[in-house]
């Protein structure tokens, strides 16, 4: 008989319970056949609330127990945050989760709302991916400020949250830190999605490369809801286990837990999910995700691209965010012109609306309007970074109305002066102006001294921008 094989087959005399490898061992696993616990608010168990270590999904008895059959790879427990309770957090790190350590028990405390969280915001960062102290002096003076100041025009009562989908850091795991730093400074608490620039590489296959991010934040796929949103988390980066090599895939054990984690949710709720590199054509095995969610409505927030897109594919429309650092750092917009920002999203029941905030702009800014005199003959361009087919953009000379304008994919102007070429930009000489479908452009009458560009968004919003002609 192999080793592995004695060792599993040795019982405990007192109660016949089956010993784990990796106790036997030595390591801090609870030689158990179950973790437990309860979960409690206000000194009282709550019932119906889920609980999960990754593999298994239960939900907690009516005095707020529950009870999860022991999995030898599972490392941590974790409490999907119920409806109406306010998200737990360390200075503005979601703490949902405990370590499975050398114990069979762990309980979570949990605290009411005093207020319906029916109708609440979010926030999406996408790729702060810092590299050194240049980088997060600007994520902590521009970025930071900027949620801040954009959280308290919400008002004292607003329930607001945030998610960063992913390359919170640029290898440099020190400044993790740096990160919490900002996120502290928004006054929301943040979940947190792994992304390629925050594994840990060469130090094994994919479940090895999670290991500081699990340390710092917890699981890479978990989930939580406020009012009648359930959001997931989602870990889309696969390691092949050599240096900075990894894919976009599913891991067939996080399907297999998102199917029993969404067997516990209404199908009328909405499903938010977040993660890092773009499902749409990022992902090798999207169609299985997509398959699970074809009878919910779903909004996914990925990044990685460092530009903006959105893309609808029947029950689920993605947002692909532009970047809060934008082209890594070096200038004011991300390679198709979108400025550095994030996204703002608004929840009212089951409905979703949202807007892209530029850093140290209004919410106002929403598009850029240049006029192009480089060959035979001027021609306006606009971008609208955050377009979709359910938007209008219609444009306007010298007062007069002219018409709509059309989609003409191509480069932004100001990301095609700062970034073309190897010499540019100076800092970092890979980024690179980026073609876009949000481009829109037509010719211009040489007579014409004034231009006005109206988009009006899916819900009715109207941003405005004008450029003179002479």
């Amino acid at each position: 008989m192999k080793r592995r094989d004695f060792i599993n087959h040795v019982l405990l005399v007192s109660g016949g319970l089956l010993v784990s490898t990796r106790s036997v061992l030595g390591l801090s696993i609870p030689a158990k056949t179950s973790i437990k616990g309860t979960v409690k608010a206000s000194g009282k168990g709550v019932a119906n609330v889920v609980v999960s270590d990754g593999f298994s999904v239960v939900k907690t008895d009516r005095k707020g127990r529950y009870e999860i059959p022991y999995h030898e790879q599972a490392s941590l427990v974790f409490v999907s945050v119920p409806a109406g309770h306010a998200i737990p957090h360390e200075n503005g790190i979601a703490r949902f989760y405990h370590t499975i350590a050398g114990k069979q028990r762990y309980d979570f405390e949990l605290t009411p709302l005093q207020q319906d969280d029916s109708n609440h915001k979010f926030i999406v960062w996408a790729d702060p991916q810092v590299k050194n102290e240049e980088d997060v002096r600007q994520m902590l003076t521009q970025s930071a400020p900027d949620v801040q100041q954009l959280v308290q025009s919400f008002g004292p009562e607003a329930l607001v949250h945030g998610i960063t989908v992913g390359d919170i850091v640029w290898d440099e795991h020190h400044l993790f830190a740096s990160y919490d730093k900002a996120v502290a400074a928004t006054g929301v608490p943040f979940f947190q999605a792994l992304g390629n620039h925050d594994m840990d590489y060469n130090k094994g296959g994919d479940d090895a490369s999670d290991d500081t991010f699990q340390k710092l934040y917890g699981p890479t796929h978990y989930s939580f809801n406020r009012g009648k949103v359930h959001y997931v988390v989602l870990d889309d980066v696969r390691y092949l286990g050599k240096d900075r090599n990894y894919d976009g895939h599913l891991s067939e054990q996080q399907l297999a837990w998102l199917k029993k984690d969404l067997a516990f949710v209404p199908k009328d709720h909405l499903v938010v999910i977040g993660l890092h590199i773009p499902v749409h054509n990022g992902v090798a095995n999207n169609q299985e995700l997509y398959d699970i969610l074809e009878d919910r409505k779903v909004h996914i927030m990925s990044g990685h691209t460092h530009y903006n897109l959105n893309v609808i594919k029947g029950n689920v429309y993605e947002h692909v965010h532009g970047t809060l650092c934008g082209a890594w750092w070096t200038g004011p917009v991300c390679g198709d012109g979108t400025p550095r920002g994030y996204g703002v999203y608004e929840v009212k029941g089951t409905e979703l609306s949202w807007y892209y905030k530029s850093t140290g702009h209004p919410k106002e800014h929403q598009l850029s309007v240049y006029i192009d005199d480089s060959q035979d003959e001027k021609r306006l361009i606009a971008n609208v970074w955050n377009w979709d087919p359910e938007w209008k953009v219609e444009w306007w000379t010298d007062g007069t109305y002219a018409g709509t304008l059309k989609n003409a994919p191509g480069f932004d102007p100001l990301a095609y002066s700062l970034y073309l070429g190897k010499e540019l930009p100076k800092k970092r000489g890979f980024a690179e102006p980026k073609e876009t479908e949000h481009i829109f452009a037509t010719a211009v009458s040489p007579e014409i001294k004034s231009i006005k560009v109206v988009a009006t968004d899916r819900f009715g919003n109207k941003y405005e921008s004008t450029a003179s002609v002479a």
